[in-house]
C-alpha cells in the first residue's frame, strides 16, 4: 500500500530508509568556501542593511512564512539579479517524490524554485521567524531529489529570515552529493543518493556524509 506524506512533514529518516541514504563521516568539505570572496560594494552593503532593518521591525510581532519571502527572500534574489534574463522565478510549483519500492510518495510545494531556461538552479524554502531551520532541511532535500536534471548542479536554501541554510547538490548517478551550510550556526552539511553519497560537514571540520545504503 502506497503511503503518501506531505513534504513538510518527512524527515531524514524516512528520506534515509525510503531513498537509501545512511551517515558516515569525512574530514573535507566546502574548501571553496575557506578562498577570499570579494567584498559587497558599498550599495550593495546599504539594500543588505535595509533588508536587516526591514525584518528587525517586523519581528517584534510574528513573522509569518510568507513575510519572510517578501521581506527577505525576495530583495536577496533581487540584488543577486535573478529575477531578470537569463533567469526565472516561479513560486508554489507542486512536485512529487516517489521511493523505487513505490511504498512512499512526497507531495509538496516549492516556496521558490529560480530557473535559467528549463533548468533548475535554486529552490528556496522559507519558515516562519520563530521556526528552527531543521524542520526545512528534509523538506528541501526531498524537492531537490525531484529535479528532472541530475547532470548538472543545483542549489537550495532554508531561511527563517535571520538564519540561513544553503545547499549544493550534484545529483548524478555516479556521484550524488549534496552541500549543506548553516551559516549563522557555523555548520554544513551534505546529503545525497548516489554511490558518491551526500555529504555534511561542520566549521570544525567534521563531515557527515549521507551515502547510498548497502543492499
Amino acid at each position: 500500500m502506497v503511503q503518501t506524506i506531505s513534504a513538510d512533514r518527512i524527515t531524514l529518516y524516512q528520506l534515509e530508509a525510503e531513498f537509501g541514504l545512511r551517515q558516515i563521516e569525512s574530514a573535507s568539505a566546502f574548501l571553496e568556501w575557506q578562498q577570499e570572496l570579494p567584498a559587497l560594494t558599498p550599495s550593495e552593503q546599504q539594500r543588505l542593511d535595509r533588508v536587516r532593518a526591514a525584518f528587525a521591525n517586523l519581528t517584534q510581532r510574528s513573522v509569518l512564512e510568507n513575510t519572510v519571502k517578501l521581506a527577505v527572500v525576495a530583495p536577496l534574489l533581487d540584488l543577486a539579479g535573478l529575477f531578470l534574463p537569463p533567469f526565472y522565478v516561479s513560486t508554489e510549483d507542486e512536485v512529487e517524490l516517489t521511493a523505487q519500492e513505490g511504498e512512499l510518495t512526497i507531495r509538496g510545494r516549492m516556496d521558490v524554485l529560480v530557473l535559467k531556461e528549463q533548468f533548475w538552479l535554486l529552490v528556496i524554502e522559507s519558515k516562519r521567524a520563530e521556526f528552527s531551520l531543521k524542520v526545512g532541511i528534509p523538506q528541501v532535500l526531498s524537492y531537490m531529489l525531484t529535479t528532472p536534471d541530475h547532470d548538472r548542479p543545483l542549489y537550495g536554501l532554508v531561511t527563517n529570515g535571520s538564519n540561513f541554510v544553503f545547499f549544493e547538490a550534484s545529483l548524478a548517478s555516479e556521484s550524488s552529493l549534496c552541500s549543506l551550510s548553516g551559516v549563522c550556526a557555523g555548520k554544513s552539511r551534505r546529503f545525497g543518493t548516489g554511490a558518491s553519497g551526500v555529504e555534511t560537514t561542520r566549521s570544525s571540520g567534521r563531515t557527515v556524509i549521507y551515502d547510498e545504503a548497502p543492499n
